[in-house]
């Protein structure tokens, strides 16, 4: 309750109740300021531009594309699930998922608003196996489910915009909206990744979690995963973990997460 007082007194007088965003999982209230379905469009059109210069590895005879085509379905259909059962599967209505592999030997992977995942090779030889690769598609897509990028976005257009009346501001100024959202997330740049806070990336972890078991993937595997991480990172840590929490804070809070996780994974086939 005092996130969603806390979120009212940000908004002040001037927006209405319905920028404020809860989150399915935690129950954490964030300002969203930018329309659903505006980041959605803004995201597609993004998209295409990094897959035009960043041309996916074909998911025919690849290994590697296959899986992380494979997870990520798995993945998909498990928010789905979990939303279902909330009853608030009305989040993510036409989200159209897709799910890419491109070489870049950058240890990374990215979400963005309405499904829209890729992901770096030099990421996959540290997954080892599809539950490692869950733990990252997992916690990619909890940024999205979260809608951490439209969180960030309204920040800066507080920031940028000041006092002037949102409504008035985002649908004058259409181009500078645009470009928020390009400088946020990246794109065009080498990493093409939303550099998110701390909090939401801890939240990131715990959402993704729950998500990755209800995929039939077994949450234990988050802890292995990000122990390599941490270890491939050598004296400058991997781009996936320069906004994270400390490694050790980031592990004891994903173990104290897990028996949470746990109550959702049951391995596929079961």
């Amino acid at each position: 309750m005092k996130h969603l007082f806390l979120c009212l007194a940000i908004l002040g007088a001037t927006l209405s109740l319905n920028s404020c965003y809860t989150n399915p999982v935690t129950g954490r209230s964030s300002v969203n300021l930018v329309d659903e379905n505006t980041m959605r469009s803004m995201a597609t059109q993004q998209y295409a531009t990094f897959l035009s210069q960043n041309p996916p590895v074909s998911k025919t005879g690849s290994r590697d594309a296959e899986m992380v085509q494979r997870v990520g379905t798995r993945l998909a259909n498990a928010v789905q699930a979990y939303l279902t059962q909330k009853g608030q599967a009305s989040l993510i209505a036409g989200y159209q998922w897709e799910f890419h592999l491109v070489n870049n030997k950058e240890a990374n992977a990215w979400c963005m608003p309405g499904g829209k995942v890729v992901v770096y090779s030099g990421i996959m030889p540290l997954v080892q196996n599809e539950a490692g690769l869950a733990v990252v598609l997992g916690h990619e897509i909890a940024h999205a489910i979260s809608r951490h990028g439209n969180e960030r976005m309204s920040q800066e257009l507080m920031v940028q915009m000041g006092g002037e009346a949102l409504s008035t501001a985002l649908a004058s100024k259409p181009a500078q909206t645009q470009n928020i959202f390009a400088s946020i997330y990246g794109v065009g740049s080498q990493l093409g990744t939303l550099a998110y806070s701390r909090k939401q990336e801890s939240e990131a972890d715990h959402v993704g979690l729950i998500f990755m078991a209800m995929a039939g993937y077994n949450p234990n595997e988050a802890v292995p995963f990000w122990q390599r991480m941490s270890a491939s990172g050598g004296p400058k840590p991997p781009e996936l973990l320069s906004t994270h929490p400390a490694d050790a804070t980031r592990i004891q809070n994903i173990r104290n997460w897990l028996p949470e996780a746990l109550k959702y994974y049951k391995p596929a086939g079961r």
